[in-house]
């Protein structure tokens, strides 16, 4: 499994729609992916919220990125992330 950022910005549409449900919504859709929610915040700045997701492969954080989208009207984007351990692990194997 691989760590995913997703960073999602609501759009008007979302904000009407917040709500416990959807959350659980969408972490029952990142489960069809084969995904695991690590841990969601909400955030104040340029994002409204951060997801920490395992993914089996990229092309499922994909879908489930798209997938997302589409069920909440919250615009995401995606991007893989290795913890800093592992970052030293590679940087000192160059």
């Amino acid at each position: 499994m691989s760590t995913f950022l997703l960073l999602g910005n609501y759009s008007s549409e979302a904000l009407k729609e917040i709500s416990a449900d959807r959350t659980d919504k969408c972490n029952r859709l990142i489960e069809e992916f084969g995904g695991e929610v690590k841990l969601i915040y909400a955030l104040l700045g340029c994002y409204d919220l951060v997801m920490i997701v395992d993914f089996p492969t990229t092309d499922d954080a994909i879908k489930a990125s798209i997938a997302l989208t589409k069920l909440t009207n919250i615009s995401f984007s995606t991007y893989p992330a290795v913890s800093v351990e592992r970052f030293d692990e590679i940087a000192e194997s160059i």
